[in-house]
Parts: C-alpha cells; sequence; structure tokens
C-alpha cells in the first residue's frame, strides 16, 4: 500500500538558498531509490522560512529504507543545521 511523507520544515532565515541546494540533491538521490513515487516541495505564502515537502512511496518500508539510507542521512545532518526548529515527520495512508 503507497504511503505519504509529510516532512515539516522551519528555514532559519538567510538559509532558504542553501537549504533548496540540499533538497534538490536529497529529492535526485531518492529518485531512483526503490519505492519512490513522487515528491513535491510547498512553500507557505504566511511564513516563506516554512516548507512542506510531501513524498509518496510504494510501501512503507521503502520509505523506511530510504529514511535509514547513509547518504540521506548525511545530507539530512546538513538540513537540520539550517533549521528553525527540528523537522517534523509524518506517515499517511490512503483512508
Amino acid at each position: 500500500m503507497a504511503v505519504r511523507i509529510i516532512i515539516d520544515r522551519k528555514v532559519k532565515k538567510g538559509k532558504e538558498e542553501e537549504f533548496a541546494k540540499l533538497l534538490r540533491e536529497l529529492r535526485t538521490k531518492a529518485v531512483p531509490s526503490k519505492g519512490y513515487i513522487s515528491g513535491e516541495t510547498l512553500r507557505s505564502i504566511d511564513d516563506h522560512q516554512n516548507y512542506i515537502v510531501i513524498t509518496t512511496w510504494q510501501t512503507i518500508d521503502d520509505w523506511k529504507n530510504w529514511e535509514k539510507n547513509p547518504e540521506r542521512k548525511k545530507i539530512q545532518a546538513k538540513i537540520e543545521k539550517l533549521m528553525a526548529r527540528p523537522t517534523k515527520t509524518k506517515i499517511y495512508v490512503y483512508a
């Protein structure tokens, strides 16, 4: 069953460009990963430092494997340094 992952991030002011570069790098690595279906990034119109990433995976195991991927962890660690608060991740299934 496909799952959607909602990742909520708030970037420190002035770090948006560096963050966007890292997100592109992360997506480039995710696309060829087993089970990856799609991903999109949304930016709040009310708070330009707030971003939501919505990514879809074939199974929760596919997502969990990607989440544990050493390359992803390395990029995610760089992303966390740019955050105004810790990243929030939630997993959803179609109702």
